[in-house]
């Protein structure tokens, strides 16, 4: 039997199938030999065998088309470790004020979205307390750069229903800073949605031998929500320094015009990169997130 795994916790996994959901436990022979990775995640399809007191096994893990990770360390090295797998979008919800928007930690989740080949939807909500006007000037140039953007306000009601339609019919992952107003958004979207995924996300990052449990939230009119309990920095994974420039669509056609084939825009002559920064095509604040993540300055902002 096929299903959808929408929620884990300490090796069991719910497992939503076409007769209703069944808490599977993980195949032996699936955990045999080296991994440097989570061998199942929320969001994984999955073939499972139903057992005579209704419980499951899951036999086989179907391969994922996208991922949303991050890079774990532990004592034997790096980890993968799965956020959620095959999501269809990356939702990242950022306030336009109260709390002030920390766009160097926006423009991290779009390099892992891009890198991840996962659609991001950049939301700037609580637009309210700043008015549309200066919200496009401040953010517009997301949408310049080709990013899926939207306004929003929990109390106002503004932006809601096309938020709406994005997730519907949709696994969605949100992502982004405490305090923004995810919950809001989604109690807005549907009743209780919000309060629910709060209280596991808080619930998974208490502490640190708490029991971490990521679960997939039904949206009434069809598709899932997932929020990213604990996320307060989030490691490029698998992307060299010098690929960096490859993830920032306005940087990525405009170094093959450099003079030098190993400019690192930064000094050197005849730059392309730099005219454009210079030109204003190139958003200062988007220059200067590439070159943080570029030489691995430390981002006060991030952090």
């Amino acid at each position: 039997m096929r299903g959808l795994v929408t929620r884990s916790q300490s090796g069991f996994f719910t497992v939503q199938t076409d007769d209703g959901p069944v808490v599977c436990r993980l195949r032996g022979r699936l955990k045999r030999g080296r991994r440097r990775g989570d061998i199942i995640a929320v969001g994984d399809w999955v073939q499972i065998s139903v057992l005579e007191d209704g419980s499951g096994m899951i036999e086989e893990i179907e391969s994922r088309r996208t991922m949303f990770s991050r890079l774990a360390p532990t004592a034997r090295g790096e980890y993968r470790q799965i956020l959620i797998a095959n999501p269809d979008q990356a939702v990242f919800v950022f306030s336009c004020a109260e709390p002030e928007p920390r766009l160097r930690m926006l423009d991290r989740f779009l390099i892992v979205a891009e890198k991840a080949e996962i659609s991001p939807l950049i939301v700037f909500n609580k637009v309210d307390l700043i008015g549309m006007r200066t919200a496009r000037k401040l953010f517009g140039h997301y949408k310049d750069i080709g990013y899926s953007t939207l306004f929003t306000s929990a109390s106002s009601g503004r932006g809601i229903a096309a938020l709406k339609k994005h997730l519907t019919g949709k696994i969605s992952v949100l992502a982004g800073p405490s305090g923004v107003g995810k919950s809001s958004l989604l109690n807005v979207i549907q009743p209780n949605l919000g309060l629910a995924v709060k209280e596991v996300s808080q619930s998974s990052s208490k502490g640190r031998h708490t029991t971490v449990v990521r679960e997939l939230f039904p949206l009434e009119g069809g598709g899932y929500v997932a929020d990213t309990p604990g996320l307060k920095a989030l490691a490029l994974w698998d992307i060299e320094p010098e690929e960096v420039d490859g993830y920032f669509p306005e940087l990525r056609y405009l170094v093959a015009d450099c003079k030098f084939s190993d400019c690192r825009h930064l000094h050197e002559p005849d730059c392309a990169v730099k005219a454009a920064v210079e030109e204003g095509s190139v958003h200062f604040e988007r220059y200067e997130s590439y070159i943080r993540m570029r030489y691995g300055e430390e981002d006060d902002d991030f952090y």
